[in-house]
């Protein structure tokens, strides 16, 4: 399949790496994972920035740090029965489609789908209010 356009909503298979990696040095994410597009602007010369979430099945240290995701909407976008975050307190950016866009295990796809809206205003919600407490962590990837 081909890769996807970027759409905030869109739920990709992605190669995350963490803050907390990013500070240590590494330049690669441990695991793929699913992670939320959160943000896409065309820029300029044509490329898109992309702003993408990681979703865990670690609930959060903090309270307001990450947004549980409905059993609904796991099974809705094929993911697990195991209980699920989307983390708000931290993200990846980088122009898209860059290298760590995966493929989902077993299948040809590179998306799970989109979050339904309702939830996903959920998301952005806290991903705002998180970000204008000062606290958020953006990295920046190539």
């Amino acid at each position: 399949m081909p890769i996807p356009v970027p759409e905030i909503g869109l739920v990709i298979c992605y190669s995350y790496l963490w803050h907390e990696e990013i500070e240590a040095g590494r330049q690669e994410g441990v695991k793929n994972r699913p992670a939320v597009i959160v943000l896409a602007v065309e820029q300029a010369d044509g490329e898109t920035q992309v702003t993408v979430l990681p979703v865990t099945h670690s609930s959060p240290r903090e309270a307001g740090a990450a947004v549980e995701i409905p059993a609904a909407v796991k099974k809705y976008l094929g993911l697990d029965d195991q209980r699920s975050w989307v983390v708000v307190s931290e993200g990846n950016e980088f122009v898209w489609p860059g290298y760590d866009l995966q493929k989902i295990p077993g299948s040809q796809e590179y998306q799970f789908g989109v979050l339904p809206p309702r939830f996903f205003l959920q998301v952005i919600g806290a991903f705002r209010a998180w970000h204008a407490s000062g606290k958020g962590k953006i990295g920046e990837r190539d």
